[in-house]
């Protein structure tokens, strides 16, 4: 089925699509994570999101070779950021879980890039761009969540 789909509708995925790939890529240059390595920040990230994985289902969802999600789990376990335990559905397949220190660690990240980009839009934008920037992201959302 193919619909018609407006100019100005077009043009708005568009500018959407690349500001928002902008803005995720600066967002993750962003050194705030310390001594964690990218895949090590996003493994923290995905479980703060999703829960207790298995390093499989991990590698899957990251798109790496089993192999380097095993080594990224063995560092974060290794500082004590996430832990392993048995899944209580499969007892043979072991979970893995962010520990208080991994949340922790992620909420630092979390609130230190919010904090990045609260400050770049304070200096660059108006009160009344404030306000439209909200109601976009409001309207996105609508769209995301149909």
């Amino acid at each position: 089925m193919s619909e018609q789909v407006s100019e100005s509708a077009m043009q708005a995925a568009s500018d959407a699509w690349v500001a928002f790939s902008r803005l995720k890529r600066r967002l993750g240059e962003l050194a705030v994570s310390g001594d964690l390595s990218p895949g090590q920040a996003s493994v923290l990230a995905r479980l703060a999101k999703h829960g207790p994985a298995s390093a499989s289902e991990l590698a899957a969802a990251e798109r790496v070779r089993p192999q380097s999600m095993a080594t990224i789990v063995a560092a974060l376990e290794r500082a004590g950021m996430v832990e392993r335990n048995p899944d209580p559905d499969d007892g043979r397949r072991l979970l893995v879980t962010l520990t208080e220190l991994g949340r922790e660690r992620r909420l630092d990240d979390r609130r230190a890039r919010e904090l990045w980009l609260a400050r770049a839009l304070q200096e660059r934008c108006t009160p009344a761009q404030l306000r439209t920037i909200t109601e976009a992201m409001a309207l996105l959302d609508d769209v995301a969540q149909s």
